[in-house]
C-alpha cells in the first residue's frame, strides 16, 4: 500500500511538473514583461492585468479589485476542500524598479498555480493565486486579511529571490510613520525672527533619533529619510516632512508600551516642541509582524527544492535574525500556516534593494528561480494534500480559528 501511495504521489508531481514546463515559456515572458514595466505600491495596474490575463487563459476564475484595492486579485481553480493559497507580489521599488525581484515572485506564484490546477481535482485541492499589492510600502496582504480575502485558506506560500537559499524565513516587525511639520515662512535675511523653521524641526528630530539609537534594544532599528525641508535658502522653511521606519523582533516589542515606535514618536514631538512647529504624525499604515514558519511545510519545500537541484545555505538562525527585513507575508503567517523560502538569484555581489540587483532579476538564473520555485511550491502543496495527517492538521488549524 505504501508503495502504491508513493507511486500515486509521484505521478501527481510528474503531471504537475509537466504542466509547469509547458507553461514555462508563457510565464517567463510574464516575468520579463513585469520587470520591464515596474509599478510601485498600489499602482500595479499593468502588472495585475498581465498576471490575471495568464491565469484566465488557463481557466482560473478571477476576481479583481478585492479589499478595495484596484490591483489586488484572487484567481481560483478547483473545488477541493483543502484550499492552498499562493501569493504573487506585484509592486516594484521606487527609483530602482524590480530590485527586490517581485517579478520573480509573481511569476513563480502564477506558475505554481497553473501546475497545481493540473492536479487540483485529483488531489482534492482548491488553488487560489493571490495578487498582493504594496508589499514594499503599505501592506496589501494585511488589508486583504482584514477584508476576509484569505478566509477559508488552509495554507499560504510564496518564494522570494535573494542572495542565499533558505527554507525558513525570519523577519522583524515594522511600522511606517509619515511626519509633517508646519511652521511659518519669513525672509531669511530681512526677518528670520518672524519665521518658525520646519526644517530645523526635522533636524532636531533626526538628532534625537541619532541619540536614541545608543539605547535601542537588540533587534530594534530606526531608519528613514527627509522628503521635504524647504525650497529656497532665503526663505525660512515653513514645512518639512519625513518618512521613517521603526523595527523590532516582534510586534509586541514594536508597538507595546515603551516600544521603539513610542520612543520614535517622542523624537518627532521633540522637533515640534523645540521649534514651535505644529506636527502631524500619520500612523495609518498597518504594522508588519514577525514571521511564523510552518515547519512541516518548510521540510517538504526543502526536500522538493533539493530534488530540483537547489542547494541551501547553512547560515545560523541567529545571524539571519540579526539581518532580517520585514514583509506583510508575516502577518499572513500568524493567521494561516505559511512558508516564505528564499531562492538564490546570483546578483554578482549585489543584493536585493540595491539597484544593481534589478538587472539580475531577468535572465537565465532568474528564470530558473521562477520555474524551480513554482514547481517546488506546487510539489509542497501536493505533499500536504496527500499526507492524511498534514491535510487534517492544516484543515483543523483553520477550523479552530473560525
Amino acid at each position: 500500500m505504501a508503495a502504491q501511495k508513493t507511486d500515486a504521489i509521484g505521478e501527481l508531481k510528474a503531471t504537475a511538473e509537466a504542466a509547469a514546463r509547458r507553461a514555462a515559456e508563457e510565464v517567463l515572458a510574464l516575468s520579463h514583461s513585469i520587470h520591464a514595466e515596474p509599478e510601485t505600491a498600489f499602482e500595479e495596474i499593468e502588472t495585475s492585468r498581465k498576471a490575471t490575463d495568464v491565469l484566465r487563459r488557463h481557466g482560473f476564475e478571477v476576481e479583481t479589485g478585492v479589499a478595495d484595492m484596484q490591483t489586488a486579485f484572487v484567481a481560483s481553480y478547483g473545488s477541493g476542500d483543502l484550499v492552498i493559497g499562493v501569493c504573487a507580489e506585484l509592486d516594484a521599488l521606487p527609483g530602482v524598479g524590480h530590485a527586490c525581484g517581485h517579478n520573480i515572485i509573481a511569476a513563480s506564484g502564477v506558475l505554481a498555480g497553473l501546475a497545481l490546477a493540473s492536479v487540483a481535482d485529483r488531489a482534492g485541492i482548491t488553488v487560489k493565486v493571490f495578487g498582493t499589492p504594496a508589499e514594499e510600502f503599505g501592506g496589501g496582504k494585511i488589508f486583504m486579511l482584514r477584508a476576509g480575502v484569505f478566509d477559508g485558506v488552509h495554507a499560504a506560500m510564496m518564494v522570494h529571490p535573494g542572495d542565499q537559499e533558505h527554507d525558513t524565513h525570519f523577519t522583524r516587525s515594522v511600522v511606517d510613520l509619515e511626519v509633517r511639520y508646519t511652521g511659518r515662512p519669513a525672509h531669511s535675511a530681512m526677518a528670520p525672527f518672524e519665521g518658525i523653521n520646519a526644517g530645523d524641526a526635522a533636524t532636531i528630530a533626526q538628532v534625537s533619533i541619532g541619540l536614541l539609537r545608543q539605547h535601542l534594544r537588540p533587534g530594534e532599528l530606526v531608519h528613514g529619510i527627509v522628503t521635504e525641508a524647504g525650497h529656497a535658502p532665503n526663505v525660512v522653511p515653513h514645512s518639512s516632512s519625513l518618512l521613517y521606519d521603526a523595527r523590532a523582533d516582534t510586534i509586541a516589542d514594536l508597538e507595546g508600551p515603551g516600544g521603539v515606535k513610542e520612543r520614535l514618536i517622542r523624537c518627532f514631538e521633540a522637533g515640534a516642541v523645540a521649534t514651535g512647529c505644529d506636527v502631524e504624525i500619520k500612523d495609518d499604515w498597518p504594522a508588519f509582524s514577525e514571521f511564523r514558519n510552518d515547519e512541516p511545510m518548510v521540510a517538504a519545500y526543502r526536500r522538493n527544492a533539493e530534488a530540483l537541484g537547489r542547494t541551501f545555505s547553512d547560515v545560523p538562525a541567529e545571524q539571519r535574525q540579526r539581518q532580517a527585513g520585514s514583509t506583510d507575508m508575516a502577518n499572513v503567517s500568524l493567521e494561516i500556516p505559511a512558508i516564505h523560502p528564499s531562492i538564490v538569484v546570483d546578483g554578482q555581489g549585489s543584493t536585493p534593494h540595491q539597484p544593481e540587483f534589478a538587472q539580475y532579476c531577468v535572465g537565465p538564473d532568474a528564470d530558473r528561480a521562477v520555474t524551480d520555485g513554482g514547481i517546488a511550491l506546487c510539489w509542497t502543496a501536493i505533499d500536504m494534500a496527500t499526507d492524511a495527517d498534514q491535510r487534517e492538521r492544516l484543515m483543523a488549524s483553520r477550523k479552530a480559528e473560525s
